[in-house]
């Protein structure tokens, strides 16, 4: 008998929730983001939801921001993500822990080593965000005048995974076996010693930390550009992306899925996960007004820093944020992959800067949803049926209620409908996602 396929679910890790003003709600506690407690309160939350991993983001603060919007934005503080996961690995049970690191300021193997460790301290729950870093601002902490161009960023970045990748591949299975009367701790052929010698990086190898227990952790990536799409089909087990529109949902899946089989990978190994962002409410209209009510908490000036970083990290101080965005906008060295539907949305609808830069603040950008929680689950249904996603990254404006609301009103639907798990089904992270045991190269 064939096995449901189950719609794959994860959460940022985001204390008070994902809406840029959800820290000024009355409804959030007023917990910093660097507080542990905050933090075990979502994992947790997200675990009771039967959720497959959370993933915990690590943009840096917009240090080059005007210090107007700087000082209303809670993005300014937060603990280092592998830190947090490490402490949550004891904390949880199940759920999969997704720390980020960066191509462009991080060596291999400090990556591959930290990433491992955190797989046998979880028990096999770990993986690794891996982001090239848009945030121009932080280059400047890395002894950087300036960021690096695009480009660049990311033919370092496909090295850099090869490596990290290498390196976990430093020892076989059975390698270590702890002779006592040989004497021999491992036997040497399971040893495999990297040696790579490329452009960016030299690291002889090998790893000093064991096989990992799901053989390596799992690779996520959320490039949604010509070479972070190239990347995210070669390496990624998950691929976290955002689009408003079914349309665009599915062409970006349908692309995944044939440039992964260009690389002789099984398109299902890949699994694609669309940004949402629900509110959910008794009604439609309830739903509807809680997320208008946060839109009206938005300051005038973090909308427009968002909207500068949306649009590639540009200075937007020269024009007239009343007037519609300029035909020459500057290309910039930040996220360029997600600006140009920042820019379609304001000629569809003929929004100023301004208009544009309050509409999309608040969501980011990502996919939303108001409604109850059946409208809420009919919505995933159809975006999951048509091809559109094999999961959904949710990010609650507000937190931890969004997930507990999720939790109570959308998963029974989903489970009566045979789309989602009614406990969980394994023990590590790639049998939860039903992705394969990478073979030894």
């Amino acid at each position: 008998m064939t096995k449901a396929r189950h719609i794959k679910f994860g959460t940022f890790l985001s204390v008070g929730g994902e809406h840029v003003a959800a820290w000024r709600h009355p409804d959030t506690a007023p917990h910093l983001h660097g507080s542990f407690a905050a933090n075990l309160e979502l994992a947790r939350a997200a675990e009771e939801a039967l959720l497959d991993l959370i993933l915990v983001a690590d943009v840096g603060p917009p240090i080059l921001a005007p210090m107007e919007s700087l000082s209303t934005d809670p993005v300014i503080e937060r603990l280092d993500p592998l830190v947090t996961v490490s402490a949550l690995a004891v904390s949880t049970r199940h759920i999969g822990l997704i720390s980020t690191a960066s191509t462009t300021f991080e060596q291999p193997y400090h990556v591959a080593r930290r990433i491992a460790s955190l797989d046998h301290v979880s028990g096999g729950r770990a993986g690794w965000n891996c982001v090239t870093s848009s945030n121009v601002a932080m280059a400047l902490n890395f002894s950087n005048r300036e960021h690096l161009a695009p480009a660049e960023r990311y033919a370092r970045a496909e090295e850099f995974v090869d490596v990290v990748r290498g390196l976990w591949n430093s020892w076989d299975d059975d390698a270590f076996v702890l002779d006592r009367d040989g004497p021999r701790y491992f036997e040497p052929a399971g040893l495999h010693v990297l040696n790579h010698a490329g452009k960016y990086f030299s690291v002889r190898g090998p790893l000093d930390v064991a096989r990992c227990p799901q053989g390596q952790p799992v690779i996520v990536q959320a490039g949604s550009s010509e070479p972070g799409r190239a990347l995210a089909a070669r390496v990624a087990d998950v691929v976290f992306t955002t689009h408003t529109t079914t349309e665009a949902a599915c062409a970006f899946y349908a692309d995944i899925k044939a440039r992964a089989a260009s690389y002789g990978r099984d398109p299902d190994s890949v699994l694609v996960l669309l940004a949402l962002m629900p509110s959910i409410g008794p009604t439609e209209a309830e739903a509807k007004e809680r997320l208008e009510a946060l839109d009206r908490l938005i300051p005038a000036p973090i909308a427009l820093a968002r909207l500068s970083a949306k649009l590639g990290s540009i200075d937007l101080s020269g024009y007239d944020p009343n007037a519609p965005l300029p035909e020459d906008l500057p290309a910039g060295t930040g996220m360029l992959s997600r600006r140009q539907p920042f820019i379609d949305l304001a000629k569809r609808e003929g929004l100023t800067m301004m208009e544009l830069a309050a509409r999309t603040a608040g969501n980011r950008g990502h996919w939303t949803v108001a409604g109850t929680g059946v409208q809420i689950a009919d919505a995933i249904q159809q975006r999951f049926e048509v091809g559109a996603a094999d999961g959904f990254l949710l990010v609650p404006p507000l937190s931890p209620s969004g997930l507990g609301d999720f939790g109570r009103e959308v998963v029974p639907v989903l489970q009566e409908r045979g789309l989602y798990r009614t406990g969980y089904d394994g023990a590590m992270l790639r049998e939860m996602l039903g992705l394969p045991r990478p073979a030894m190269a």
